[in-house]
């Protein structure tokens, strides 16, 4: 550099013994540098695809924890009431399966053969679309299949929770988990125990006349809702002491014409089959459950 006080006096530098030579030869220069070229897939683009991958798996992980799933009463196999569903983010695969196209027959393309195309395609994306273009708009067959399928998987979870919420409008059920809810907040409010539905409580009356021939209509037509002891279930009351809440009379018009979630029974049973049932019924006057 020159020396000098005058302004006007040309400064030439000619280096500086600060700045390190890099050594370093093993980064690769930004791939700005070569144009038409893109970055490299491993570990610039890979690590990038991570990050956000990771940061969307947090993300749902936060979603699931606040949102549990709901809890229902124990599994039982005689409440033919009950209405399976799965986890939200399963609910478009659920509809699907009712289409019969994928289902009874064909149940195996529907649940296997189906997904593994679907999932098969997702992961073979980057090897089979290979162009350099990033705009969605200037990749028309990507954009559309990516579009179709969002579409397809809002439709099907839409549809899916509609119909369950019309099979409960129709059976006049409440969800199992809500139910529960609403007891253990009655009990909480009541200062009593949380209610233990783990624990079968202990069972004090019986049935009145068990050998009656009407016991075999109530089996074939009263155990999918009222369980096979008749002793009630989750949505629907014990036939045990029934005849103590109902006449006779009252028995009649609920068996012919149905009530709340339960079916009418004037187009399955006779009218002597009903007359026997109902009396049947009437004579169970033992304390309730």
């Amino acid at each position: 550099m020159a020396h000098g006080h005058n302004s006007n006096e040309k400064v030439v530098y000619v280096g500086d013994s600060r700045v390190k030579k890099s050594n370093h030869p093993n980064i690769p220069p930004d791939y700005t540098s070569f144009p038409g070229k893109s970055e490299a897939f491993i570990p610039n683009f890979l690590l990038k695809e991570w990050m956000v991958g990771c940061v969307v798996l947090v993300g749902f992980l936060v979603w699931v924890i606040a949102e549990p799933a709901p809890l229902g009463y124990p599994a039982d196999p005689t409440n033919a009431a009950f209405i399976p569903m799965p986890d939200w983010y399963f609910l478009f695969l659920y509809q699907f399966l009712k289409y019969p196209y994928v289902s009874q027959d064909y149940i195996l393309l529907g649940t296997v053969g189906i997904p593994a195309i679907l999932f098969g395609s997702l992961l073979l994306a980057p090897f089979l679309d290979t162009g350099k273009e990033r705009r969605f708009y200037r990749r028309p067959i990507a954009s559309s299949l990516m579009g179709l399928t969002l579409v397809a998987c809002v439709y099907l979870t839409v549809v899916s929770w509609d119909h369950y919420q019309h099979q409960l409008e129709i059976n006049g059920q409440v969800p199992e988990h809500i139910e529960r809810e609403e007891k253990a907040r009655e009990a909480a409010e009541a200062g009593k125990e949380r209610p233990n539905y783990t624990q079968k409580p202990a069972v004090t009356a019986s049935l009145v006349d068990a050998n009656d021939p009407a016991m075999a209509i109530a089996k074939k037509q009263c155990i999918g809702c009222h369980a096979a002891d008749l002793k009630g279930q989750a949505n629907f009351p014990s036939l045990v002491g029934v005849g103590d809440r109902l006449t006779k009379e009252q028995l009649v018009q609920v068996v012919t014409d149905g009530r709340g979630g339960m079916p009418s029974f004037k187009d399955t049973l006779s009218a002597d089959e009903i007359d026997q049932l109902t009396t049947w019924l009437s004579k169970q006057k033992a304390a309730t459950e």
